[in-house]
């Protein structure tokens, strides 16, 4: 026997030999694939976005997705279908690769994977999300709020969400242990009056509170600098959860029985009618890209799972901008967002703020 040749008994051949065949199966697969044959209710269900939208993520990136995985047998409208699978249906590879649009192996489609999120964070998200600057685009957001629930200078409103992770290494794993029990990322988000996102952070750790979060965001940063500079009539709303301030108004505190208590409850309803957006903006986010309900859990490092939230992000508000219906999804409510109440020192700026906006609308 040469030094080339080697012994295989029975059992090691045949496994060789399923593991081309099903290798052979899946380039099969790939070559006959096209989702967009699919009928158009069947692709938005199966996809998450209609064929119009697909097409225009495909236009806008598919040129940056082509060296991104070996097999050149993998095209890119396969590797962004396969990722709009498992953005839809959730976190496991495995079964998204064994999809009938996928056809690939665990390895090909991480790699897929990850080449369509380095490309959707560069060149999707910055055009998707982006934070309402200008005067015009500010007075339609401000009408759009009062049109609705009559509560005036609203420009979008605030709220947190968790989305569980797997449980990191040992030495930062305390960070992400929130108080619900599981290891989680608590992601800030800011929605305007069409359910669009105009902000997210994504990179917090489940067991910081929302006030914390908010307290070391640049969101904050720069909305102090636009009130500073006079922009008086401005702001988001917030939770209980989150600190008072000149541009962030949040609820006035229950139990009060003093003069005026009953305005301060008119207040509230108003308040939680304005800010009701925000949570079905999430609640509607979660149920089409499944991958992070709150019933799943991302298999990534903390990093990594991050962007993958922004990636939903840009999506959601792609499906707005292309109307894409969301008539049919069912909305889980959770209860796993609500933070104990904010219970540092309130501004007095704020407050007095808070209370010219009570008189105005109660």
């Amino acid at each position: 026997m040469s030094c080339f040749e080697f012994w295989f008994d029975d059992d090691e051949i045949e496994e060789v030999q399923d593991a081309a065949t099903v290798r052979v199966e899946r380039r099969k697969l790939r070559d006959m694939s096209n989702p967009l044959e699919l009928p158009n209710d069947s692709f938005i269900s199966y996809f998450r976005v209609s064929k119009e939208l697909f097409g225009y993520l495909l236009d806008t990136v598919g040129d940056k997705l082509g060296g991104s995985v070996k097999s050149s047998s993998v095209s890119p409208m396969l590797r962004l279908s396969a990722a709009l699978r498992f953005f839809a249906e959730g976190s496991y590879q495995k079964g998204v690769g064994n999809d009938l649009f996928a056809g690939m192996a665990q390895p090909t489609l991480s790699k897929a994977l990850s080449a369509v999120i380095d490309v959707f964070e560069a060149n999707i998200c910055p055009l998707a999300i982006q934070f309402p600057t200008s005067e015009a685009e500010k007075d339609e957001i401000k009408r759009g709020f009062y049109e609705k629930t009559g509560f005036p200078g609203v420009i979008g409103c605030v709220d947190g969400t968790h989305v569980r992770i797997f449980k990191p290494v040992s030495d930062i794993q305390h960070l992400y242990y929130n108080r619900k029990g599981f290891h989680s990322l608590n992601v800030m988000l800011v929605c305007d009056h069409q359910q669009m996102i105009r902000y997210v952070d994504s990179n917090s750790p489940g067991a910081n509170h929302d006030s914390f979060i908010w307290n070391n965001n640049q969101l904050d940063a720069t909305l102090n600098q636009r009130y500073q500079n006079g922009e008086t009539n401005t702001w988001l709303l917030g939770d209980a959860g989150y600190p008072l301030k000149p541009y962030l108004i949040t609820p006035f505190r229950t139990s009060t029985n003093l003069p005026g208590s009953s305005r301060e409850t008119k207040f509230n309803e108003i308040h939680s009618k304005t800010r009701m957006i925000v949570e079905r903006t999430i609640g509607v986010m979660k149920n089409v890209f499944r991958c992070i309900l709150t019933g799943r859990q991302l298999h990534y490092k903390p990093e990594k799972a991050a962007r993958i939230i922004n990636v939903c992000c840009a999506l959601h508000n792609l499906r707005k901008r292309f109307n894409v219906p969301d008539e049919n999804i069912q909305v889980e409510q959770t209860n796993d967002d609500q933070n104990p109440p904010y219970d540092g020192e309130l501004d007095a700026s704020a407050t007095e703020i808070r209370q010219e906006i009570m008189f105005s609308i109660t």
